[in-house]
């Protein structure tokens, strides 16, 4: 899992790194790379392409979509580290849609752990001179259509295999990005041209890293280090784009953290 989140620093921190790029542009690099992968991986293993539960896996595409493209465009107005943190929000929101679509029940002591990690978003809100309320709405809603993915992997379950789902998440971001390439679209000069075309390969790696830690061990007990990516995202913001933070606005990242992982360990048990 720590090498996962690592890749999705890297992965993270290239994008802002290419923020001069058209937001649409970004997301075909990003899922063509990975598209590469996915296609040659279920060729191989003659696994049916277009899955079984077609009409699901069309929607889990258009929510992972919709959620990277409003991920890539909040970069514009705030850091690597308030973006990640803020878009960690996701679970949250899982929640309230569980409570009101499935009919489920959040405990009392789950409650006050959601309310630990909002406190950490008025925070990093207030006291982080990066976070506009554009780009904070921006990635909020992008945290919003992520736990719209959520719900719909939940929902697909075991009647379709882990890539396939990938597979079209790539395709469909892949169709939307080159759509909006013919709007916008800036060549790539030297360095830039391995940069996004290294994009889809850093974050397919960072996926199959993720999907296979939370084969290995529980979930309960590997999910948190997926948080060690603000503590990476922050100490890469440090170094390539000399992003500074105030204590408060550390102080709420801790928070929003803290109170998700509380929430994993409790229900866990």
């Amino acid at each position: 899992m720590l090498i996962s989140t690592l890749l999705f620093t890297v992965m993270n921190t290239m994008i802002k790194y290419l923020v001069d790029f058209g937001t649409f542009q970004l997301v075909f690099f990003r899922s063509l790379g990975s598209l590469f992968f996915t296609f040659s991986f279920l060729i191989h293993q003659k696994i049916p392409l277009w899955g079984n539960q077609k009409r699901l896996l069309v929607f889990r595409g258009l929510a992972g979509v919709t959620s990277m493209i409003l991920f890539f465009f909040s970069l514009h107005y705030m850091s690597v580290v308030a973006a990640v943190t803020l878009r960690y929000t996701s679970p949250l929101f899982v929640a309230l849609l569980a409570i009101f679509l499935l009919k489920e029940k959040i405990k009392p002591l789950q409650w006050i752990f959601f309310i630990v990690a909002f406190i950490g978003v008025i925070m990093v809100k207030g006291f982080d001179p990066t976070v506009d309320f554009y780009g904070f709405m921006i990635i909020l809603i992008s945290a919003f259509f992520s736990a719209i993915v959520f719900l719909l992997i939940s929902k697909i379950g075991k009647a379709d295999h882990p890539v396939v789902i990938v597979h079209y998440f790539m395709l469909i971001a892949s169709l939307v990005g080159a759509i909006g390439c013919f709007f916008v679209w800036k060549t790539p000069v030297g360095i830039e041209w391995i940069l996004l075309l290294s994009l889809g390969v850093v974050g397919f790696f960072a996926q199959i890293f993720m999907t296979k830690a939370l084969q290995i061990g529980p979930a309960f007990q590997i999910a948190p280090f997926k948080y060690v990516e603000v503590i990476f995202s922050v100490l890469f913001g440090l170094l390539v784009f000399q992003e500074l933070h105030s204590f408060y606005s550390l102080i709420g990242i801790f928070l929003i953290i803290m109170g998700l992982v509380l929430n994993i360990t409790y229900k866990s048990k």
